[in-house]
């Protein structure tokens, strides 16, 4: 019989990673450490998506760094959406081959009168489903068409399938920030090591 003297001890490879993104309209780098205990710094020149983002790294108690330039004179666009695209690939770096996560995350959010639904798979297969009916163009000087916008982005870059319903809401800041938190919830669950699965791949497949 084994005792925890003897006993195999799973040792977990350090789940962190770092990307930078430059093109002729941003440039982007991102740090994430999917062991964190939530520390963030957001500095993107886009005040509400710096929220945002630290409403991810809070509630799904992952380590964010996230630094952006980009055309702000034209408008937002371009760097939330390459903000969006960074933190996706540096999902996928931490994530590397998915060995022994949970893979499946699911969590309901409310926030007030809003209530927001969150399902996600880190599948290797990109699709999102996106049921938002945000009330008002702008939050602030954010344009909420955006929401949708960085969501495309982590989904196709982070190579997974997530779901958002929206089963309640009238503020526009209230449904968006429910979301994210919803969003941050489901990924701690999905990237959670499942001790059950130790190293290996969480598919019938063999692979993601």
């Amino acid at each position: 019989m084994q005792t925890s003297e003897t006993r195999p001890q799973l040792t977990l490879p350090q789940r962190q990673a770092s990307v930078s993104r430059k093109t002729g309209e941003t440039d982007v780098q991102v740090s994430v450490n999917l062991d964190g205990t939530g520390q963030c710094h957001a500095n993107t020149g886009i005040p509400f998506l710096n929220h945002m983002l630290h409403q991810i790294a809070s509630h799904g108690l992952i380590d964010l760094e996230v630094n952006a330039v980009g055309d702000w004179e034209i408008d937002d666009h371009h760097t939330n959406e390459d903000v969006g695209i960074t933190l996706g690939q540096a999902l996928a770096q931490a994530l590397s081959d998915r060995k022994g996560i949970v893979r499946f995350g699911h969590f309901v959010a409310p926030l007030d009168e809003s209530l927001i639904q969150v399902a996600l798979d880190f599948s290797g297969r990109p699709h999102l489903s996106y049921g938002l009916e945000i009330p008002t163009e702008r939050v602030g000087t954010y344009d909420t068409q955006l929401v949708r916008e960085f969501f495309v982005a982590i989904v196709n870059h982070a190579q997974l399938t997530l779901h958002i319903r929206q089963l309640d809401g009238l503020n526009s800041h209230h449904i968006i920030e429910a979301t994210f938190k919803a969003f941050a919830r489901s990924l701690r669950m999905a990237v959670e090591i499942d001790p059950r699965r130790a190293s290996t791949i969480p598919s019938s497949k063999g692979v993601l």
